[in-house]
């Protein structure tokens, strides 16, 4: 497995090793010494399964007092996937990484919590998969607007397929009472 660096402090990359042949392929998902070893957390509670069709944007979403790490994998398809720094304080409050995650290229996305997270489905049907560190919690649910301009994310779509939820979310700002303060390094 090989973990690359993003510009924001936390957010990896993670390539696992791919064994092919004229069968088909196998790769671990998830090894949890190996992780451990790259500094990337061990103990995750759910697992969560998606399916989007072409169009769809989910997010940006995060939870405050129940905050959630996400190793995020595709199953189908094909999506750009999307961290926010929204801690406040943080040196890096605002900016935002995107990386294509697909079921060819079987690469994982870790994003720690104090991250705002979504992702969209630009092409064919996507299978999403995701572990987190913490349960989702209904009532500690949040969110950035998807098109936030001071955020300024690249989004290969211009009119997404949105949740009623998601179209509501304000945009983000330092003054806002709902995010996470900067407690140093992510992990």
């Amino acid at each position: 497995m090989n973990v690359v660096t993003t510009a924001l402090e936390g957010v990896v990359i993670i390539e696992p090793r791919v064994f092919g042949d004229t069968r088909g392929f196998l790769f671990e998902s998830y090894h949890s010494d190996r992780y451990a070893a790259a500094g990337l957390p061990t103990r995750f509670v759910q697992d969560n399964h998606s399916s989007s069709a072409p169009g769809t944007l989910r997010g940006l979403h995060y939870q405050l007092q129940h905050a959630q790490g996400k190793l995020v994998r595709v199953l189908r398809g094909s999506i750009l996937d999307v961290a926010v720094d929204i801690r406040k304080g943080s040196p890096s409050f605002g900016r935002w990484v995107g990386v294509v995650l697909s079921a060819d290229n079987k690469r994982q996305l870790y994003v720690p919590p104090g991250y705002a997270h979504g992702f969209c489905v630009p092409a064919e049907v996507s299978e999403v998969e995701y572990k987190c560190t913490d349960f989702y919690a209904p009532e500690d649910e949040h969110g950035i607007v998807w098109n936030d301009p001071m955020i300024g994310i690249a989004w290969p779509l211009t009119t997404p397929v949105l949740s009623d939820k998601d179209r509501a979310y304000q945009p983000l700002s330092r003054d806002r009472p709902d995010l996470p303060d900067y407690r140093g390094p992510a992990r």
